[in-house]
């Protein structure tokens, strides 16, 4: 196997996890500057204010977007498992 291939496959596994994680993390993030934005405005600063919308909303995007991202894991390891036998010659 050489270097190449095994940078392809890192490069190939780093884009699929920051498809798969990028809808739960900017979910996550823009949850949190809106409620950001109304604590400070109503100047409430109670912890669980932030939490409970961010994990719901975080929640939801998994409900939503759960097929896609297991469709893209498996369709990876299918491309992976089918390369192997030309990684290994």
């Amino acid at each position: 196997m050489s270097e190449a291939d095994v940078m392809k496959i890192i490069t190939d596994a780093m884009w699929v996890t920051t498809r798969i994680g990028a809808p739960i993390l900017l979910t996550a993030i823009v949850v949190g500057v809106v409620i950001g934005l109304f604590q400070s405005v109503t100047q409430i600063q109670e912890p669980t204010l932030s939490f409970v919308p961010k994990f719901a909303a975080m929640g939801l995007v998994m409900i939503i977007s759960g097929p896609w991202m297991l469709q893209e894991i498996v369709s990876y390891t299918q491309a992976l498992i089918r390369s192997l036998p030309s990684l290994i010659s």
